[in-house]
């Protein structure tokens, strides 16, 4: 016959099991529920444009809006461009090109996509973003891009194909690094910022911040803001960040006016640099630290004549207008 556990060691062993059990939660607080409940992570959730907001010929549109002198009614240039610029060259066809040179897949403009896909072949305003719309401007699909500065892959796709490329400034632009608005930092030099993102850095207390993990944030390869990273990096590299950055609180980058013009979050703020803010002023002034041109970009064998003549009007006060107006500094 079988005996009976004791009840005291039942007792115990069941004391046992939630000592442990309170013990592991505790270490999963202080490790991980703790600091994710304060940890600004959310500063670089993805934001997508709505493209659906910046649609020529519409009057509702966000778009700037103005009476144009110049008027091109064929052999119409296809335009295409980054995120970023979408409301810079829509307003360009809604300002110079006529009515009916933007159609649509299906016959209207859909929002259940995330780049505008059902633009249709033989629209002349297309949405391909930057990845996309470097490979479309060497492939010949697209006869204007307007676009930060390629990649180091995209010049290389270009030289493969024996294609030149002509890159026209149109306007100036900040590169900004941003952190969530609870994050107490709110100015970085431009060697603690490559520091971070090399990994000499790890916890925002080693830059004026809480003690927390710093988690670097990177963008995909080939976007225009990658692109941009990659340059300020200069010969330093972005090293891989730990597995534990997760818990940390995040910084990432962008261009200025996606950030504060396009996507408008309220829960981030965009960093000072060595105790310059990235304001307009700042950037028509030229002390902000990292200014960048963006520009009109263009294949040198594109024999239509509509090209030079729409980037003279893009370069002159009506064009430099709907750039200063859309959000960006002019490159007068």
């Amino acid at each position: 016959m079988n005996k009976q556990p004791r009840p005291l060691k039942q007792i115990l062993l069941i004391l046992l099991v939630v000592a442990a059990f309170a013990a592991f939660n505790i270490s999963m607080y202080l490790l991980l529920t703790q600091r994710l409940s304060n940890n600004f992570s959310n500063a670089t959730q993805a934001k997508m444009i709505d493209v659906g907001a910046y649609l020529p010929h519409d009057a509702e549109s966000d778009l700037v809006h103005i009476d144009a002198s110049l008027k091109l009614t064929e052999n119409l240039p296809v335009l295409d461009g980054a995120a970023a610029l979408l409301p810079v060259y829509a307003a360009f066809v809604d300002a110079v090109y006529p009515m009916g040179s933007v159609t649509y897949e299906g016959g209207a403009f859909s929002d259940d996509n995330f780049y505008g896909e059902n633009f249709a072949e033989d629209s002349k305003m297309q949405y391909n973003n930057t990845v996309r719309g470097y490979q479309a401007i060497v492939d010949g699909t697209t006869d204007i891009l307007f676009c930060a500065a390629p990649s180091t892959q995209q010049e290389q796709y270009a030289r493969e194909k024996g294609v030149d490329l002509i890159y026209i400034p149109i306007g100036l632009e900040a590169f900004v690094f941003f952190v969530n608005e609870k994050n107490p930092v709110n100015n970085l030099s431009t060697e603690q910022i490559r520091g971070i993102y090399a990994r000499d850095y790890t916890n925002w207390s080693e830059v004026g911040g809480v003690n927390r993990v710093i988690n670097p944030v990177t963008r995909l390869s080939g976007s225009g803001s990658q692109s941009a990273m990659d340059a300020f990096m200069g010969d330093r590299e972005i090293a891989l960040k730990s597995p534990f950055a997760i818990t940390g609180a995040s910084i990432g980058f962008s261009f200025r006016y996606y950030m504060d013009g396009i996507v408008g979050n309220e829960e981030v703020k965009m960093l000072s640099l060595n105790g310059i803010y990235p304001s307009a002023e700042n950037i028509r002034n030229g002390s902000y630290p990292i200014i960048s041109e963006f520009y009109a970009i263009y294949r040198a064998d594109n024999t239509n004549e509509n090209i030079p003549i729409l980037i003279d009007w893009i370069l002159s006060e009506e064009g430099q207008t709907i750039i200063e107006e859309s959000g960006y500094v002019r490159i007068q």
